[in-house]
């Protein structure tokens, strides 16, 4: 995470805001209770990078015709062509990371990690409490 911190940083990009980056990269438009739940944190601290983002030219946040109830997400130009400098940074980082390892120890390490986090995922205790920012919508 450092490591791509510092590069991120170089952009004027902080971590938290390459998280919601990332998410609105794949898939733009969201409602910003949508954005928090795929990012894993509080609506609350999605409104306040959401803003900073805002004014950093990055999104624009808006309502659709016939629902004025909830705010979507949308990438700017600019936070669009972030993607093209921003990926290619974390690409680095990535190869950094595993450096010298076999392949077949890396694939190895991605199985059980995300095995790892499938089983989070389904932890009773998220489940079931109402403050779970992953508990389903």
């Amino acid at each position: 995470m450092r490591s791509l911190h510092v590069r991120l940083t170089a952009h004027g990009v902080s971590f938290g805001h390459w998280t919601f980056l990332r998410i609105l990269w794949l898939q733009d438009g969201l409602t910003q209770r949508e954005l928090s739940h795929l990012a894993g944190v509080m609506e609350p601290t999605t409104l306040t990078a959401v803003r900073a983002m805002q004014d950093m030219g990055m999104v624009e946040r808006r309502q659709l015709d016939g629902n004025r109830k909830n705010m979507h997400v949308f990438l700017t130009e600019s936070g669009r062509a972030l993607e093209k400098v921003l990926v290619p940074l974390a690409e680095d980082v990535n190869r950094i990371s595993v450096g010298e390892l076999s392949e077949r120890h890396v694939a190895s390490t991605r199985r059980v990690l995300l095995s790892m986090l499938e089983n989070l995922a389904h932890d009773p205790l998220l489940s079931e409490s109402t403050d779970n920012p992953l508990a389903p919508l």
